[in-house]
């Protein structure tokens, strides 16, 4: 017999055995219930869609399941997406702020070091100037110092012909 195919209900009860345990039923009951059914009736009984049906329930509420997890997926997804997008904006802001810095930094640096320059110039010049006066000034040379590195070559002359 071929599976899903209706005995034949002039079978004895003894000839089977294997289908009694697969559907729950004696095989006795079985074969007296195949002699006296409606074989429509029996044929949805026996049939897999029977079964299914029963156990159709489950799946739809696993699909219904699934497409909600497929959902809260979706909707994470998305948000992750947005937040990604907001994370790349803040970091070429702040990449950008860094280098407007940078540049403004740099350009202060240089004026300033041009002002380094500028004062470095105009103390030269004032030490030549302070030098050129030294010799026609009043006030006592001892009580002007001089830092050593910069000593006055006519002071030292004059020092010398003193002495």
């Amino acid at each position: 017999m071929m599976p899903g195919q209706i005995p034949d209900p002039s079978l004895a009860a003894g000839s089977l055995p294997s289908l009694g345990p697969l559907a729950g039923i004696s095989a006795t009951t079985l074969t007296d219930q195949l002699k006296l059914a409606d074989f429509r009736q029996l044929g949805t009984m026996l049939s897999p869609l029977h079964f299914l049906g029963r156990l159709g329930k489950r799946p739809l509420s696993i699909k219904t399941e699934m497409d909600e997890d497929e959902e809260r997926r979706k909707r994470r997804r998305e948000k992750n997406k947005v937040a990604a997008a907001r994370c790349r904006n803040k970091k070429k802001e702040r990449t950008d702020f860094l280098q407007r810095e940078s540049e403004r930094l740099e350009m202060v640096n240089s004026e300033l070091k041009a002002q380094i320059e500028e004062l470095r110039m105009e103390r030269q010049q004032l030490m030549v100037m302070l030098n050129l006066h030294r010799p026609t000034c009043i006030v006592r040379t001892d009580s002007v110092k001089t830092p050593e590195s910069e000593a006055n070559p006519l002071l030292e002359q004059l020092s010398s012909e003193a002495k």
